[in-house]
């Protein structure tokens, strides 16, 4: 930052230049060729991009996720190479730098730099002041049928323009920043695959394939594990909406709290606290839960279980699972509802319709292995090591990609700040 700042005192002591962006840039439209000329979407060659590319690939591009073909190109022109995408109607405040000759569809407005600019800025520091451009155009939006930026606005958004020495040094920083966060985030996908395969692993106790230690340490659990359903070990019922629901809300204290998918995580194992409560007589025309019973989901993103750290009540859209203390660990039948095989049975058995759901039927039918207790402590203790690697906002990789994340925009917001000249 000390370089950075010496050098602003030493080639712009009095401020820096700013430009409108239509000073600046050749401004075009998107626009997504006829879906029903089938010749424009067949064998295609033209990088076509969308906001799933941005999602799926990150925000410096140079492929898209689906090509059209020459001729679906309107009078054969292609937005240049290292120009930006920016979302100008419905997802806005999302912005990419295209490396190659392309097209994109009708959300993005297209920043091509005028050639009489080029040796004046640097298109990556075009791309991170971007990230200021995306904070306005949030700020500067229209409704109709949906979300649009103000264009006139968007037009007359300013750009500062520092000597090109600050620009790379600025790049410099940020790219260090950019990298330290990818590294973090493809650290975290391998630990979530490790994850994923070691719950796997141990939580299968059938006869495996798996070579050497692995497929010997199987057949020993598998011995000591007997095999029966999870109706046989746990009381499970589904939850019940008294209704019209909003008719049972309350903001009393002595409110029961009423438990809805947005109140845990999607990555949580607990739930803590929930954002509405019922009256007692909305409770009455419930399903009561209480610390230590397991909550399943049984439709949209069925099966997914947590474990209730509070008294509450649920509606029809979770099953409770309670009773179990005799068979289970209640951390090792967490992991165990979350292993492949067991949701890979709940999906096979919920239906194969546009809508799968799980009944409370379904979910006692399904074979699960009890293991002894001291086994899923043991399991349930390595298992739990990873999920908070993984997941933990507070002290896994999660907490430090945060951490990181909010350093890179402090620092961000500092080095794109600048005074403008008289």
């Amino acid at each position: 930052m000390s370089r950075i700042d010496d050098l602003i005192a030493e080639h712009c002591p009095d401020g820096v230049e700013f430009k409108e962006l239509q000073e600046l840039f050749i401004t075009k439209n998107g626009y997504t060729p006829s879906t029903t000329n089938k010749a424009y979407w067949t064998d295609g060659t033209v990088p076509w991009f969308r906001m799933e590319d941005i999602r799926e690939n990150g925000r410096i591009l140079s492929e898209s996720l689906q090509q059209i073909a020459e001729e679906a190109v309107k009078g054969g022109r292609l937005f240049p190479a290292n120009s930006i995408i920016v979302a100008t109607s419905a997802t806005i405040g999302e912005h990419a730098l295209i490396t190659i000759p392309h097209l994109s569809n009708q959300r993005f407005t297209s920043l091509a730099l005028k050639p009489e600019f080029a040796e004046r800025l640097d298109m990556k520091f075009v791309f991170y002041y971007c990230f200021v451009l995306d904070d306005w155009c949030r700020s500067n939006t229209t409704t109709s049928s949906f979300a649009s930026v103000e264009m006139n606005g968007f037009k007359k958004f300013r750009f500062p323009m520092p000597p090109l020495e600050i620009q790379r040094e600025i790049v410099k920083v940020l790219d260090t920043f950019t990298k330290l966060e990818a590294e973090l985030e493809a650290e975290l996908e391998a630990r979530r695959r490790q994850y994923k395969y070691y719950r796997d692993a141990l939580l299968t106790f059938g006869e495996r394939t798996d070579a050497g230690a692995s497929k010997q340490a199987s057949k020993q659990a598998s011995k000591q594990a007997r095999i029966t359903t999870l109706g046989e070990v746990a009381t499970i019922v589904r939850g019940a909406s008294p209704r019209p629901i909003q008719s049972f809300l309350t903001e009393a204290n002595d409110g029961v709290p009423w438990i809805k998918i947005g109140d845990v995580a999607s990555a949580g194992k607990y739930i803590t606290a929930t954002a509405e409560r019922v009256t007692a007589a909305g409770a009455e025309k419930s399903r009561r839960i209480r610390p230590g019973d397991f909550v399943l989901s049984n439709s949209m993103s069925f099966g997914r279980p947590y474990i209730s750290k509070i008294e509450g009540c649920i509606h029809d859209g979770w099953l409770s699972i309670s009773g179990f203390g005799d068979s289970f660990v209640p951390d090792f039948l967490y992991h165990l509802l979350r292993s492949a095989p067991v949701q890979a049975e709940f999906a096979r058995r919920a239906g194969a319709g546009t809508v799968q759901n799980l009944n409370a039927d379904i979910v006692k039918s399904v074979q699960i292995p009890v293991p002894p207790m001291e086994e899923q402590e043991r399991i349930a203790a390595i298992l739990d090591k990873f999920d908070a690697l993984v997941n933990d906002l507070s002290s896994g990789l999660p907490a430090e990609i945060k951490a990181r994340r909010q350093q890179y925009e402090h620092y961000r917001d500092r080095l794109l700040s600048f005074r403008e000249a008289a």
